[in-house]
């Protein structure tokens, strides 16, 4: 029977954090705090990390606490309902903290500062995710909007649904965002006539697209 009482004091998770800070823990002993108890075979420690290498060969960090469905979560020996469940509200925390604050003030300088709000977020999406942010001139975020959410490649929208709450808002500048979930950040075909389509249209209206930004994994590319 494995235990975590007999890992030295010192090098327990919750002792290691109250010593050390968050983090000083590994993932596997932060994900063991979470998880708290063991079964008779392994300790909560010993499941975290089994947990994590079973999934090593998709995911290259936390984020399978994002994409795997609670019952996927479950096949995990040592991780029941609650559990799991209790692992997914960790990963939709953390989703959550990702998002941009749209009620302070945002001013987007660069074409960096709109990657940095929105990478996070939308990098670990299983589907693809069409936003706009609106602007006013002084670059300021007014705000962040879900335009259209649909399988990878497959994003169904059209320029009215785009341009309309920037036209009733009366803004001057806009800027898209989605992501690839297949983490290829490069534009396709399809995105690089999609752009032209809105950008025109909005020119017609006296609203400037800044930027379509196109996110991966962890990469991006400005179709503009």
């Amino acid at each position: 029977m494995s235990n975590i009482k007999n890992i030295p004091l010192q090098e327990r998770p919750y002792e290691k954090m109250l010593l050390y800070g968050a983090e000083a823990l590994s993932n596997s002993e932060l994900l063991s705090i979470i998880i708290k108890t063991g079964t008779k075979e392994k300790s909560a420690l010993e499941i975290a990390q089994k947990l994590i290498n079973s999934k090593c060969d998709k995911f290259s960090n936390l984020r399978f606490l994002q994409e795997l469905s609670i019952n996927e979560l479950k096949e995990i020996e040592g991780i029941g309902k609650v559990k799991a469940i209790e692992l997914k509200a960790v990963g939709e925390i953390a989703k959550r903290i990702s998002k941009p604050l749209t009620n302070s003030q945002i001013r987007i300088e660069k074409e960096s500062d709109i990657v940095d709000l929105f990478m996070n977020e939308l990098q670990n999406e299983r589907n693809e995710i069409l936003k706009i942010v609106m602007l006013n001139n002084k670059n300021i975020v007014r705000k962040i909007s879900t335009i259209a959410v649909g399988n990878e490649g497959n994003i169904i929208t059209n320029v009215k649904s785009i341009l309309s709450e920037p036209v009733k808002m009366q803004i001057p500048k806009i800027i898209l965002l989605h992501n690839h979930p297949s983490g290829n950040s490069n534009p396709s075909k399809i995105d690089v006539l999609f752009t032209q389509k809105i950008k025109e249209a909005a020119k017609l209206l006296d609203i400037q697209l800044l930027a379509h930004i196109v996110i991966g994994d962890g990469t991006y590319h400005n179709v503009i």
